[in-house]
């Protein structure tokens, strides 16, 4: 069962460019793609984001997942997305909430810091027309240096060896998948990878070449070549089968600011 409360509704707003959902027949226009948002204390993003979101999606129904900002964060969301459902802060439960209270036939799960390619929903669309294909992600792009070449590089061969995919890469899936997965497990870490290798073996997963470009900020916040070895450190791990609290433990000492 997935936790969240409802919290705020967006009205439909005509210039938009999307159609409203009915509610007398509402299964003769629910918007096709649902794209989920999770936050947590991102004031700074939220609204630009989801003006971008909005230009780059504008048939999408937006849902922002927040996990108890204290920042704003929805407040400024308000008015700018469809809905808005509050949770725990565990990013799991946050896109499981916002999955449970989605309309469309496709869920897209993005992260803020993120700028989405063009017509990024007729790629997926294309990619969905496939019955037997049951979700899907996107190549990243990091900025122009060495360093990030190698990190996004890394990520998407590994990644396809490995049958791995964190939240950065947008994985989207149908909605009868999600439901039949049971959604995101509530994990301390790596709750996408364990989703993503569930959705793997429920069906045929693809990938677009189009790339998601990947805010850098967390690589220049916590070190470039520090972060990038950790992750591949704490992947390996997983791979070995390290239990998940013990990675959480990990990924905490190396990968977040200590104050």
């Amino acid at each position: 069962m997935f936790s969240g409360v409802l919290a705020k509704v967006r009205p439909h707003d005509p210039s938009r460019g999307r159609s409203p959902v009915c509610h007398d027949k509402r299964d003769a226009c629910l918007p096709k793609f649902s794209i989920i948002v999770p936050v947590f204390n991102e004031a700074l993003l939220i609204q630009p984001f989801l003006r971008h979101l909005r230009e780059r999606a504008p048939e999408a129904e937006i849902i922002v997942a927040d996990g108890g900002s204290s920042d704003g964060t929805v407040e400024l969301a308000t008015g700018f997305c469809d809905q808005l459902v509050k949770s725990e802060r565990n990013r799991a439960t946050q896109m499981n909430s916002g999955a449970c209270v989605a309309h469309g036939e496709f869920l897209w799960f993005v992260h803020v810091d993120a700028e989405l390619p063009l017509r990024c929903l007729d790629e997926i669309a294309c990619m969905m027309n496939d019955s037997k294909v049951v979700g899907g992600y996107f190549r990243i792009r990091l900025p122009r240096r060495f360093i990030y070449r190698l990190t996004d590089s890394f990520a998407h061969y590994a990644g396809i060896l490995l049958r791995m995919r964190c939240g950065d890469h947008g994985i989207f899936c149908r909605r009868t998948a999600f439901l039949d997965i049971g959604g995101f497990p509530k994990v301390p870490l790596m709750e996408d990878v364990e989703f993503f290798r569930q959705l793997y073996r429920s069906g045929r997963v693809t990938y677009s070449d189009k790339r998601i470009l990947v805010s850098p900020r967390r690589y220049e916040a916590i070190g470039r070549t520090r972060l990038t070895l950790a992750y591949g450190f704490i992947a390996t791990l997983y791979i070995f089968g390290f239990p998940l609290a013990k990675l959480a433990s990990i990924y905490k000492r190396m990968c977040c600011h200590h104050t």
